[in-house]
Formats: structure tokens, sequence, C-alpha cells
């Protein structure tokens, strides 16, 4: 039953990402791109340091262009602070009634380090429930 199915079989194994460092321009590039709604962001050991939504990126448009400034790099508008985070063990219904509670789309899924393995989104959830 889906209550027993651990993230890791639901997982996307390469999430798309980018580092803190990166111009904002190439961040939103990948996200349109790929077309998904926003970026795992790691640090040069692939330890995830932050997440980069699309509603982060609009806000660095927007500030730039009211403030009349340069855009930015995805450490000015990325979130760092009290990430929701997975582990490939972790239960998939437990993940998914998490996200829901908090209303988050996709989780990175980590190790033990911090590294990043994965990430797990709504659609991998709806696509496994699709499979029970």
């Amino acid at each position: 039953m889906l209550k027993k199915v651990e993230l890791k079989h639901f997982m996307v194994q390469n999430p798309v990402k980018v580092r803190a460092d990166a111009n904002l321009f190439d961040a939103i590039h990948l996200i349109l791109v790929n077309r998904i709604s926003g970026l795992c962001v790691v640090d040069e050991r692939n330890k995830l340091v932050g997440v980069l939504s699309e509603t982060d990126c609009l806000r660095g448009v927007l500030s730039a262009t009211y403030n009349d400034s340069g855009i930015g790099t995805v450490s000015d508008f990325m979130t760092s602070r009290n990430l929701h985070t997975a582990s490939p063990g972790d239960q998939i219904v437990d993940i998914a009634t998490d996200m829901l509670e908090h209303k988050i789309r996709r989780r990175p899924v980590i190790d033990s380090d911090g590294v990043l393995l994965g990430q797990i989104t709504i659609r991998q959830i709806l696509r496994a429930v699709k499979e029970f």
C-alpha cells in the first residue's frame, strides 16, 4: 500500500540545480527551459544551501525594476532558512501530508550530510498514487 512506499522510489534523481552565486536571470532560464517551478540551490560539494521558486524569481525581477538596479544573484532571493527537506527512506504519505500542511510543492531529498540526492514534488507523489 502507499503508506509504506519510500521516497527514493519516486523522487527525481537528478533535480535541476543552481549555485547561489549564479545570476538570477540564469536561474530563470533554467526554470523556463526545464518547465519546472523551482530549483535546488547547492554549493560546490552539492550540499543543499537553499531553494529558489518562481515566486522568488519574480520578486527579484520586480525588485530590480522598482529599485532601478541590477537583477542580482540567486542568493539574494532564495529561501535558505527553515528548509523543509526529506530523506530517501521517508514514507511518501508522511511527506505528502507535510507538504500539504506547509503548502510546499517540492521537497529536496538529502543525505545525513546535507548532500542533495534528489527531489520529490507533488507531481511525483501523484505518479506514485496512480501506480497504486
